[in-house]
Order: C-alpha cells, then structure tokens, then sequence
C-alpha cells in the first residue's frame, strides 16, 4: 500500500518536472541555426531538444541493426551470438520437458510413452548422463533387457555414471541368478562407493552364500563405522563370520590359527553354540581341560544345548558313568530348572544305572512337555525298572508320534535344519537359525498309526472268568436241549 502510494507520488512529480522544463523551453528566446546544402534551418529550445531526442533514437536504432546483421552473420558461420542461444534455450527447455515426461510415464509403468519421451529429451539435449538412466529404466519395464543391458554398459563409459551403470547390471545379474557375475559387480559397485547401504547390503549376503566370510566381516566393520549396524549386533554376526572362517582354515590345515578363530567367535558371542563348541574342542587340543570346562560352563548359563553336553563330556572321555556324573554336578548346577538339565540329568542317571533318580529328574515333563526325547528316555527307565515290555513298546510307540523337541529353526522361513549353518539352506537369511521349538508341530511319521501294532504287539484275548465259563456252559446244554426238542416234533410218527 504504502509503495504503491510511494510510485504514483514519484510519476506525478516526473510529469511536474518534464512539464516545466517544456514550459520553460517554450519561453526562452534563441534557438538553434543549421546550415546545410545551401538550406538554413531555424529550430527554437523545444524543437532543438526533440530533433536531439530523435537523433540520439535513430543513431541507436542503426547501432541495433548493424548489431543483428552482424550477429546474423556470425549464426549462419556457426558462431555463439544471441540467437544460437536463443534456440540452444529453447531446445533446452523441450528437452527438459520430455525428459520430465519420460520419468512419470516409467514411474506410471507407460514404457513405450518413457522409451519415446526419452529419445526426445536426448535429441534435445544431448546429455547421456541424463536421458541413459530413463531409457534403461523404460526397456526394463517394456521388458527389453538386452537394450538395458546396452544402456547400463554405455553409463559404464562415463566416470559421472559408472557407479549407476554398475548398479543396474548388478540387479539385472540378482534377477537372472548369476550369483558369480553379481558378486564381481557388488564388488566394483562396493569399491566405488563403500558406504552405499543397498550395495553393502547385497555384497554380504552374496559373500556369505559364497563363503567369503573375510570379506563379509570387512563389510560388517564399515557398516559397524558408519553406525548402520548395532553393535551388539555386529558382535554377534562378526562371531559367526569368525567362525565360519575359522572352520574354512581348519579345512585347509591350519589348526593353530583356526583355534585362536573359534576361541575369539566364542568370546565374543557365549550364545553361539557351534563358536563356543569348537573353542572348547580347540583348548583341549592345546591341552587346556580347565579353559574348556570354563567356556562350556559360561555358555551352558546362557543357554543349555546337547552339544554343550557332549563337548563337556570330551573333557574327560575315559571316566565311568557314576563319575561323569559327579563332574557334571557343577553344569546341572547352573540351570537347574531348564529342560534340557533335567533331560541331561535323567540320561546321565540311566547311564550310572540310577533308574529312579532318572525318573526324579523327569519330573512332571511327560505330562506337561512329552516329547520324543522325554518319551524315549521314559522307556528307557521303565526297561531299567524291570517293567513289562509291553509298557516300554508303549512309550515308544509314544515317541514315534510326538513332537521332536527344540530344533535349529529359521527365524525368517521357520525351515528346520539338522544342524547349525551361518546361511538357512532355504531362504538364504544370514544368522537366522535359532534353538527353539518350531512354531508348528511336526508332522508324524507316514503311517504311524499303523505302525503302533507292530511296536506294541497285538493284543492277547481276554481269559473269561468262572462265571462267565458256567454261563457259556449253560446257554450251550439250552441250545442242544431246544434242538433235540425240534427234532422230535419234525420225525415222522
């Protein structure tokens, strides 16, 4: 409001001031006397400022037009002038245009319209690094893979676009299952730009279904520096990366520096099973019992497991069952309540012949946790006891049927696996295999009901008792009565 009122102030005042300097022209006496070509031209104060203005006009006006047809001539020489740019402006803006276009058709899925729109924006522009991306993204979705793939290749060519070039081979390799090919490619794409989430990402699931397990921990570390990994997280996967290492070096032959591997996976993770048991296998190797029993132990408070077990029964190989099961006073000692201890307890006991001990240790699992393994080993106490075979077929005949207990399943496919892997065998996850109970109960063995008789035994017929014999006897002397009766009647007289 206030400049507006500032503006019309400002015009009234110029129209004032021209006004008077015209009128004060008007007034004054004299002139401006012009001698040409034998002709005398007279001009007073206002005619003389008006032929002024319309010289200072026409001289500007011929500056102009010696201008254009200076710049006319140096655009038809091929020249830079005003007019080149001009046009290098307007093809700019028709090639934006289109290549604004191309980009919404392929996000709306029109590939033919994309592939059209960009060929367009390169005519006018002529920026590769631009309109290449847009016409691989359109052959991929018309289904073009080979003009992709050409496109990709040419972005190669150019330092600007290599890293994008690379990064759609790779996706095009993932897709058609090249793993080889894609793991040289997230390779290249990794060393161009190390902390690109999506290629670090990609590497380390290709290295570790190749089992590069080196490699992958590189990834891990920089994912670990760049803080898109917890660490607690990297700590365990590194453990597992370690350990898998370690077992790739055993193969190989070098024991000593796969014992130190499996000893730093299993220090630096206790929950990892396979680390800790190969750790504990590694002391012993180097004659350390005590390093063994004491990381046997630490692990076993994590999470009991029957090879913690079996590797804490390796310290001592040679002892007796009665003495062995003495020595394993201090692991049972640590989870007392957990299944697996009262399990490990129960067998311990069977094998020192301690038959109601084992049955103590069961406890109420058969009722309320009846698994295979707690079925099996109820059979094994009822052998022990003395029982009838009858009743030990019965609990396995139990056992052929019931569910398996914990298992390595996979986190992410629920695929059950026989032993530990970094990798599941069906989905592929990395450190997915955990030691539970599937979430759904494992199907029974084909034709388990009709393989119960074969492993109880059919059963015997009842013996009747003596009533019952006196009973049989009498409806049989009625029977033979009420036929001689009818014999009677029917013979002839």
């Amino acid at each position: 409001m206030v400049w507006s009122f500032i503006k019309i102030a400002l015009f009234i005042v110029v129209v004032a001031a021209a006004t008077l300097g015209f009128a004060h022209l008007a007034d004054m006496s004299g002139g401006l006397r012009v001698t040409t070509m034998g002709m005398e031209f007279s001009l007073g104060p206002l005619q003389t400022v008006i032929v002024a203005i319309l010289a200072f006009v026409l001289v500007w006006f011929t500056i102009k037009l010696v201008g254009l047809v200076v710049a006319f001539l140096r655009f038809l020489t091929g020249d830079e002038t005003a007019l080149t740019r001009y046009f290098d402006r307007n093809r700019e803006r028709k090639g934006y245009k289109a290549l604004s276009e191309g980009m919404m058709a392929a996000a709306a899925g029109e590939g033919r319209l994309a592939l059209s729109k960009a060929a367009k924006a390169e005519r006018f522009l002529q920026k590769p690094e631009l309109t290449n991306l847009l016409t691989a993204q359109a052959a991929e979705i018309t289904g073009d893979r080979s003009k992709a793939t050409e496109v990709y290749k040419r972005l190669l060519q150019d330092e600007r676009t290599r890293f994008v070039g690379i990064r759609g081979l790779l996706r095009q390799r993932l897709d058609e299952g090249d793993t080889d090919t894609a793991l040289k490619l997230a390779q290249k794409a990794y060393a161009l730009k190390p902390g690109h989430r999506e290629v670090q990402d990609t590497l380390l699931d290709l290295q570790t279904r190749k089992g590069d397990w080196k490699g992958a921990r590189e990834v891990l570390k920089t994912k670990l520096r760049q803080g898109e990994l917890p660490r607690d997280v990297h700590k365990r996967r590194d453990a597992v990366l370690a350990l898998q290492e370690a077992k790739g070096v055993m193969e190989e032959g070098a024991s000593l520096e796969a014992r130190e591997a499996a000893i730093s996976a299993a220090k630096s993770s206790p929950d990892l099973i396979p680390a800790v048991v190969m750790a504990a296998r590694a002391y012993l190797d180097k004659d350390k019992p005590k390093a063994a029993d004491r990381i046997l132990r630490k692990a076993w408070e994590v999470q009991p497991h029957p090879d913690l077990a079996a590797a804490y029964a390796e310290i001592a190989p040679n002892e007796t069952a009665e003495a062995r099961l003495k020595r394993f006073g201090k692991l049972l000692a640590l989870r007392p309540d957990h299944e697996e201890t009262r399990l490990l307890k129960a067998e311990l006991s069977i094998a020192a012949e301690d038959f109601p001990a084992a049955r103590r240790a069961l406890g109420d699992l058969v009722e309320t946790h009846p698994t295979a393994r707690v079925l099996t080993i109820m059979a094994a106490v009822e052998r022990g006891e003395g029982a009838d075979d009858m009743v030990v077929r019965g609990w396995l005949a139990r056992a052929l049927t019931a569910p398996r207990g914990p298992q390595w399943c996979c986190d992410k496919c629920h695929n059950i696996q026989a032993e530990w892997a970094p990798v599941c065998d069906n989905c592929g996850g990395f450190d997915t295999l955990s030691w539970r109970e599937p979430q759904q109960a494992q199907a029974p063995l084909p034709h388990g009901a009709e393989m119960l008789p074969l492993i109880v035994g059919k059963p015997d017929k009842p013996k009747a008792s003596e009533t019952e014999k006196a009973e049989i006897a009498e409806a049989e002397i009625v029977e033979s009565e009420e036929q001689s009766a009818g014999e009677a009647e029917t013979a002839p007289k």
